[in-house]
């Protein structure tokens, strides 16, 4: 279905007014261009007036140098896409948002109830600045009473969200429906109304045949598709006759996650074809919690969505960051974990992870649309004993190692900081895929 534009964030809008101010300082050059034309015009008619009123003679050109009586190719009006030979995008991922009583404490304000902004104040540059920027959220959004047992959290989360630069929200995952299709559709209707785009889950059957089960957005030209899965809803089934509310991996979804879905994933990924879009991304919640190893129906299912025009997959559910494989002459990428955006980062290896940053590029006059590079930025979650000021919170390594350094007063403690540097080359091999059995801490 169409993205709504209207709905998309306010840094999007800003981008798009300085390519209008481009666009009009062109314009402008042009103008000015054409106004030194006439007055060198002028000019030569008042040479040309001299040259005869003093009886001087005056050279006709030849054939060969006369110059061309139509304007030339290049001095005819160019589109932006013509302007430019390639279009280049960024797309950013965060990896599971997990909501429980530790994650929704960590907004409680006494004076203004719920408050998220310091939460996600440090990353929400690397959010914002991308063209498009995706995270998964493990929750719902159905009222109190807030955190663990009903994985619900407070409306201020997704706001915060909002203003940190999120645009879309993976809700195919395996909190869909903690709190039945009721809680579904109240989710989907909070992140509506707080300007974002949800992926993979729908509020009803006719919702899902209006959607086709994908979703498209453009950025600077570029047409992107985004399609989301999940391998199961936590044990529980969909009810008869909601069995398209949310977009589903394997036949066996409540069970052993033995049978890939075959059908309903390639009906899906047809119908994204039909819509003709630059890229494909899918965001896949698969795997097993805390486990670095892929199992074969994965890796199946990375052949199927490939073989039906999918140029990116972006895992989550293990908690843990996985490697990524890309493959630059394909223009193709594969993260299958990201890790853990934000939660209780108690389990091992689930107080760190990454958030993803996927380079793409379109070559506007072969209309060819390709994977060109990728980078990511290693975050970690502070918890309430890391820090001095005792705020929960999600911080970029890097960042908070040299606060640390620098000594600055809401720095870490020398125990996380410790930890920080161990997190940084764990990343480091994980991404590379190399685990070797290693404990986490």
């Amino acid at each position: 279905m169409s993205h709504r534009d209207d709905e998309m964030n306010r840094r999007r809008q800003r981008r798009e007014e300085m390519r209008q101010k481009q666009e009009n300082e062109q314009k402008r050059l042009k103008a000015g261009l054409i106004a030194a034309a006439i007055l060198l015009v002028i000019c030569a008619v008042g040479m040309i007036s001299i040259i005869r009123d003093t009886g001087m003679e005056l050279e006709i050109p030849t054939k060969e140098t006369e110059a061309p009586t139509k304007p030339t190719e290049a001095t005819q009006p160019q589109s932006l896409a013509e302007q430019n030979k390639t279009s280049t995008i960024h797309i950013r991922a965060a990896g599971d948002l997990n909501v429980t009583d530790s994650v929704v404490a960590s907004g409680l304000s006494v004076v203004e109830g719920y408050e998220f902004t310091k939460t996600f104040i440090d990353v929400a540059p690397l959010l914002s600045e991308a063209d498009l920027t995706v995270l998964n959220l493990e929750g719902n959004i159905v009222g109190e009473p807030y955190g663990t047992e009903r994985t619900s959290a407070p409306n201020q989360l997704l706001q915060a969200l909002r203003s940190a630069g999120v645009d879309l929200i993976q809700m195919a995952n395996s909190c869909s429906i903690n709190n039945g299709l009721i809680g579904l559709k109240s989710t989907i209707q909070a992140i509506h109304n707080a300007g974002m785009e949800p992926l993979g889950a729908y509020a009803s059957k006719d919702d899902f045949q209006r959607a086709k089960g994908y979703t498209i957005c453009e950025a600077q030209g570029i047409k992107i598709a985004f399609v989301a899965f999940t391998k199961g809803l936590s044990g529980m089934g969909l009810p008869s006759g909601s069995e398209d509310c949310v977009n589903i991996l394997y036949e066996d979804y409540d069970s052993t996650y033995k049978t890939v879905a075959t059908d309903k994933i390639t009906k899906i990924l047809k119908n994204v074809a039909s819509e003709k879009p630059d890229i494909t991304i899918a965001m896949l919640h698969w795997g097993s919690e805390g486990t670095d190893s892929h199992s074969d129906t994965q890796e199946r299912i990375v052949n199927l969505m490939m073989k039906n025009g999918v140029d990116v997959i972006i895992g989550s559910h293990p908690h843990r960051v996985h490697k990524i494989d890309f493959d630059k002459a394909a223009g193709t990428l594969i993260a299958y974990s990201l890790g853990d955006f934000f939660g209780d980062a108690t389990a091992g290896g689930s107080n760190y992870s990454i958030i993803l940053d996927i380079e793409i590029t379109k070559d506007n006059h072969a209309g060819v649309t390709r994977v060109t590079d990728y980078d990511y930025t290693p975050i970690y979650t502070v918890k309430e004993t890391d820090c001095v000021d005792e705020d929960r919170r999600v911080v970029r390594i890097h960042q908070a190692m040299q606060a640390y350094e620098g000594n600055f007063v809401d720095s870490v403690t020398k125990a996380c900081y410790e930890d920080m540097k161990y997190s940084l080359g764990r990343i480091t091999d994980r991404i590379k895929g190399n685990y070797n059995g290693t404990s986490e801490k």
